[in-house]
């Protein structure tokens, strides 16, 4: 199945996509959120094998990534809540009802705000190596980006974008892929400001506690009813979050179901993609 690369309004901003699969009545869409500091050529192998199966999927360039616009701060703060209100302009362009949500990484705590705060919007969740618990720390490898002046440095040399891609994990990416990661760092510094004012604004203790609050739900074993189900995928080599942290959610939060990747690390569909695949569509297709 072949993936097309579109662009479209929404809001005042102009967001990118790759999308695969057929639009039809019978086709359930699938949106995919990348993490920092990614963009949805993350997603190239997961795409096409979601859309082989009869599904319609989108794979978005978040608002300052990839080759989204990269509005000032002035137009845009990059604080979650600007995240998740320009995600839902972004939906609503789309003209999608409701459909699946698969989140990663940093920026993937934004995705599940989203759906906590849009739950008519959403299907299903399934959260790919991405922070779920007040105890989430910011790498350093990532956090580093965000500090002064070290940060105004780092975000202007796209080989940091290398650095963070491959420091996630333990397995090497491609020079080739790599470059088209470093793509926008590389033809504009606005990516770079952008990427460090993320870091700086993405306000991770105050996620954290609101995605502790709204997944009650999903820890009580009768008295209400969850409004989707989530499944947590996760590669147990991830070097910036611990797979404890997956597995004390899955133990408190009963109604979530854990599926562990034994390869792979903190970008799993970039490591393991063949994993990745086998464990979102049994989730999907249930």
């Amino acid at each position: 199945m072949s993936v097309s690369k579109n662009s479209i309004a929404a809001g005042p901003f102009k967001w990118f996509y790759r999308k695969a699969g057929q639009d039809r009545s019978d086709s359930p869409p699938v949106l995919l959120l990348h993490g920092l500091p990614s963009h949805s050529f993350g997603w190239r192998a997961i795409l096409p094998v979601l859309a082989d199966k009869g599904f319609r999927v989108f794979a978005p360039d978040w608002v300052g990534f990839g080759a989204s616009d990269k509005p000032g701060a002035r137009e845009f703060d990059y604080t979650p809540d600007a995240f998740v209100n320009a995600l839902e302009e972004f939906v609503s362009a789309l003209n999608i009802e409701k459909f699946s949500l698969i989140v990663q990484g940093f920026l993937g705590s934004v995705g599940i705000q989203y759906a906590l705060r849009h739950p008519h919007r959403i299907e299903r969740l399934a959260i790919l190596n991405a922070p779920i618990a007040v105890t989430a720390k910011l790498p350093w490898k990532i956090k580093q980006l965000g500090l002064p002046l070290l940060g105004d440095m780092l975000t202007q040399n796209p080989l940091s974008v290398d650095s963070t891609l491959e420091g996630g994990g333990r397995t090497a990416i491609s020079d080739r892929d790599l470059a088209i990661f470093r793509q926008p760092y590389s033809e504009s510094g606005d990516a770079g400001r952008v990427l460090m004012t993320t870091i700086r604004n993405l306000q991770l203790p105050q996620s954290m506690a609101e995605i502790a609050s709204g997944f009650l739900p999903w820890r009580q074993p009768d008295t209400q009813v969850p409004p989707f189900p989530v499944t947590i995928i996760w590669a147990v080599k991830d070097r910036y979050l611990p797979v404890k942290m997956a597995q004390d959610f899955a133990t408190t939060h009963i109604r979530v179901d854990l599926f562990l990747i034994r390869e792979g690390g903190h970008y799993p569909q970039e490591e393991v993609p063949e994993d990745v695949n086998v464990a979102l569509l049994r989730f999907l297709r249930q």
